[in-house]
């Protein structure tokens, strides 16, 4: 039997405390969205340990996942990216994280933010997903869309019911869960119900 990541996760230096604040829980910080896409993007061919190390590297190379910022980077800014050590330099996922920033500004004009637009789209099954974001961002196939999905609550399956930290995100009631905070106090029936996803 294979471990799963709340079985693996806990107590590393770096999964730990992903897993323990911050995968599955629901977000509508529009920064934290599209730190979750960035990362998940550059993961693409290359393990999560790998861009965990690398986070705060990521982190300073775009301008603390400024949206706007970003939006607004050039080819010196590409360049500066391509250059930097400390992050994937890979052109494919730096050319996406550039456009996406600004497809998410264009987001903004009709949703008000990523958040208001992954909400205006919810729910839909992980198959419409996948394909409704490929029609609206680069670099996002399926299994870039169903882990950004599944870490930011909008798919089920981040954590198991088990795990210690599965009550205190479906107390947050995330948007892809069946409704667990809405007065279900019972955690036999949260995880009974949890099973027939």
């Amino acid at each position: 039997m294979s471990l799963t990541y709340c079985d693996a996760a806990p107590g590393h230096a770096h999964h730990g405390p992903y897993h323990d604040s911050e995968y599955g829980f629901p977000s509508a910080d529009d920064r934290v969205l599209f730190e979750r896409l960035i990362l998940e993007i550059n993961q693409a061919g290359l393990s999560w340990l790998t861009i965990l190390k690398k986070r705060e590297a990521f982190r300073a190379a775009f301008d603390g996942f400024d949206i706007d910022r970003v939006a607004a980077y050039g080819e010196a800014e590409r360049e500066r990216l391509l250059a930097d050590p400390g992050i994937i330099r890979n052109r494919l996922k730096v050319d996406a994280a550039i456009e996406n920033a600004r497809r998410i500004v264009a987001l903004r004009e009709t949703h008000g933010s990523f958040d208001g637009w992954l909400r205006a789209h919810h729910p839909l099954s992980k198959a419409e997903w996948i394909r409704l974001f490929k029609r609206t961002f680069r670099f996002t196939g399926g299994e870039i869309t169903g882990e950004f999905l599944m870490s930011l609550g909008y798919l089920p399956g981040a954590h198991q019911p088990r795990c210690p930290v599965w009550s205190e995100v479906a107390a947050l009631d995330p948007p892809g869960w069946p409704p667990f905070g809405r007065g279900l106090q019972d955690t036999t029936l949260i995880k009974r119900a949890y099973r027939r996803l």
